[in-house]
This record gives C-alpha cells, structure tokens and sequence, in this order.
C-alpha cells in the first residue's frame, strides 16, 4: 500500500519537497496515529506494559510504517513536534486507559537523537506529564544503543534527572553499536534490549 509514497521519495528533488509538505500536514490533519504494543509476561501471561509505535495513515498510500517516513521528518526537522505528539499522545491514552479502571501499565516511546540533545528535553517531558497527568512512573523513554555512544555530559545529566523523577530508561538494539556493559554502566538505564542480531 506504501508502494505510492516509497516511489515519490526515491524520484525528483520536487517530489521530496511534496512529501515533506504533506508530512507537515500529516501533523496537522491527525494523519498520525499510534499502536500500541503489549508487553506480556510469560510466566503470567498478564500485559505488563506497552510501546507506542508510531504510523502514518496517508489518504492515498494507506498506512505507511516509520522507517519509510522517520528519515524523512529528520531531514524536514519535523522529528521534534512529532517526536512530542507521541509522547503527548500516549502518555494521555494510558493515563484515560486507567481513569477507565484498566491495570497501571507503563507506556514506552522510541526518543529521536534530535529530541534528547535539545535543552528544553527534560522540560518538555516533564510538562507532557504534568499536562496529561500521568504518573512518571508510568512514562518508559527508549534510546538506542548508537544515541548512548554519542551522549554528552548533558545528555548523561538529563537521564540522571529524568530517572530521579522515576521514569524508566531503556536503550534499545544493544550489540549493533559494539558498546561494553562497562560503559552503559554510566548511565542510568533500567532495560536493555538486546538487538535480534547480537
């Protein structure tokens, strides 16, 4: 169904600029939706928490998945309004999802490079949970491995705040970035996900 989208990316310089017109508009229009995916316990078999996957509905290409689009909405500096809609958004589903009496459950959102390195990073985070009233607990952020290897001393210093509001830290595809265990200990990270390929 993509197949529309991925065929205008690849052709002319003109046909990118359209996109990245209509990605600005994708915003706009709630062309932007998210899945949830659960996290199950498999001793219980009970959800233990969820990640929120990020999806393009687009009116003619139909539903377009991120790795078509995410290259696309960095090169457009896009990446950081986006980035804020999927935590505002998710963060306010799972917080409506126990106003309706459903189990306290942890949401995770996937981080951009672009959103940890900017100043107002903490901030940001921290007024999307004040405004949507969600627990910090209750918040996962995930970075991959390759953004931990890249970190400065501002981005060691936002996790440690953030992981003493009790937000929970993960990185993601440990073992592509060929980084030790001796040097995540530096940070303070509660998950590590080991990449399928490790």
């Amino acid at each position: 169904a993509s197949n529309i989208f991925t065929a205008a990316i690849e052709s002319t310089p003109r046909g990118r600029v359209g996109l990245e017109g209509q990605l600005r508009r994708a915003l706009e229009r709630s062309e932007l939706v998210l899945h949830y995916q659960p996290r199950v316990d498999l001793r219980t078999g009970e959800i233990t928490g969820m990640e929120a996957l990020l999806r393009w509905l687009h009116p003619e290409a139909g539903m377009i998945p991120p790795l078509e689009f995410i290259p696309l909405a960095e090169d457009a500096g896009l990446i950081v309004p986006i980035g804020e809609w999927v935590l505002r958004t998710a963060c306010a589903q799972t917080r409506a999802w126990q106003a309706a009496g459903l189990p306290r459950l942890r949401v995770a959102c996937n981080l951009s490079a672009r959103q940890v390195h900017r100043k107002d990073f903490v901030p940001t985070i921290r007024r999307v949970l004040e405004e949507t009233g969600l627990d910090p607990g209750c918040l996962e952020l995930e970075l991959t491995e390759t953004m931990i290897m890249r970190h400065t001393d501002a981005v060691q210093a936002a996790l440690l705040e953030l992981h003493g509001m009790r937000v929970t830290i993960s990185v993601d595809d440990f073992g592509t970035g060929y980084s030790s265990l001796g040097y995540l200990k530096r940070f303070p990270l509660d998950i590590l996900k080991i990449d399928r390929s490790f």
